[in-house]
């Protein structure tokens, strides 16, 4: 930041607020609490080179400023409100009103107290004095807090992503800005129901804009977010690569833990489809699969004859041997087999876990296939996935799914910043 007092009064003052927060943002020990600690402890560092200088040379306004907003920002480096901190930086911006970065930290530290409307309006102000991409990633992060409890959560989450793409034209190579952006295009997958895939492709992308940035490599919540993004594209390689990365890199973010539960989901599947389905079983449920009416633009196929990715114009047919259980509100994972006695995996999003039972017979409108085929810690996993994103791509016993069994409430996964 600029000094306002116009010499370098400030600036080892400024240089140690700096560090400390960078120190915070790359620093991710086994035990949180040494976290907060050693946080702590270089607070107190910075404070006492902050309060080297003399009290005469603070008396003005513009230096007193100046001096309550890095006092305020130091304090505020602990993850927990302190008001301490926002009774120095509510000074700090009475003082000179047009100290930006003052009301970033102001709006950041009224934040954590719980009082989001307050904390937008600091972030709205600092705004009115001019673009800042810092203020415009921070207000983004807090509408999509705000989302959650929010009756119009859809509208609050795309003025998040607007001023996310604000942010990025003040800096098209700045990592932060992608990240928050990809943040941004995640978090609206999850408040629509979980089954817009465009909007995970959208963040994939912008998530892998961030990674060109060299100092996002070293932030274990951009590896997390995109391991997520992965895991929901069914991208499994992908995301079990990246949750452990982010693991590593910060044991306190519980990635080992989503790893742990998506390699025990594999493994289901694996075992229903292999160790479970016996042939007599299967020959019994797949020839008994009926002949479904289906309009002429349709023609019927069996899972070998399916291209990867979307088949246009294409129907398969099959009976749903399992229905696999998991923790993940979406999607929805069934075990199912054709005619042919192939048996494969169907993904559900978007639709209620009562509109598809075990023994059903399921007719997948212009299926997107997926051929699975990766090995995770000497396992390999090798299986036939088709996703289903909408009530009108199913027919369930030859009929059509009524609306009321689209499944679009919103659904808050654990997402970083």
């Amino acid at each position: 930041m600029s000094i306002p007092t116009g010499d370098n009064l400030f600036s080892p003052a400024t240089t140690a607020a700096d560090d400390l927060y960078s120190f915070r943002d790359n620093y991710f020990p086994l035990n949180p609490e040494e976290r907060v600690s050693k946080l702590q402890n270089q607070s107190d560092l910075a404070l006492q080179i902050l309060d080297t200088i003399p009290i005469e040379k603070r008396k003005l306004p513009l230096q007193r400023a100046t001096y309550e907003y890095l006092r305020g920002k130091i304090l505020d480096i602990v993850p927990v409100y302190k008001k301490e901190a926002e009774d120095h930086l509510s000074k700090a911006v009475k003082l000179n009103p047009s100290l930006v970065d003052a009301w970033l930290c102001l709006g950041n530290c009224i934040w954590k107290k719980g009082d989001l409307n307050a904390a937008k309006n600091c972030f709205t102000f600092a705004l009115s004095k001019g673009p800042n991409k810092n203020i415009l990633c921070q207000l983004s992060m807090l509408e999509r807090k705000l989302a959650q409890d929010a009756e119009n959560p859809e509208e609050i989450v795309d003025e998040s992503i607007k001023h996310a793409r604000e942010a990025i034209t003040l800096d098209v190579k700045d990592g932060y800005s992608w990240y928050n952006l990809g943040n941004g295009f995640l978090t609206s997958f999850f408040v629509t129901g979980a089954w817009d895939h465009s909007k995970l492709l959208q963040s994939l992308k912008a998530y892998q804009n961030a990674e060109r940035d060299e100092k996002m490599k070293s932030n274990p919540d951009l590896y997390y977010n995109c391991a997520t993004v992965n895991k929901y594209l069914e991208n499994y390689e992908r995301a079990l690569t990246g949750f452990e990365a982010a693991a590593l890199m910060d044991p306190g973010l519980n990635a080992m833990e989503d790893a742990r539960m998506m390699v025990l989901l594999l493994e289901k599947l694996e075992y229903l489809l292999r160790g479970q389905i016996k042939a007599k079983r299967l020959s019994s449920l797949s020839s008994s699969l009926a002949t479904v009416d289906l309009s002429h633009s349709y023609k019927r196929a069996t899972m070998d004859l399916l291209s990867e990715g979307l088949n246009k114009g294409i129907a398969i047919a099959g009976k749903v041997l399992f229905f696999a259980k998991n923790e993940s509100l979406a999607p929805l994972y069934y075990v199912l087999s054709d005619s042919n006695h192939t048996s494969y995996v169907i993904t559900v999003y978007g639709i209620q876990n009562d509109a598809i039972k075990e023994g059903d017979q399921v007719t997948l409108l212009e299926p997107f296939y997926r051929f699975v085929d990766f090995s995770w810690e000497g396992k390999h996993y090798q299986f036939k996935s088709v996703r289903v994103d909408f009530v009108e791509q199913v027919l369930v016993n030859g009929k059509c799914l009524s609306p009321h069994h689209a499944a679009r409430t919103s659904i808050y996964a654990q997402l970083k910043a």
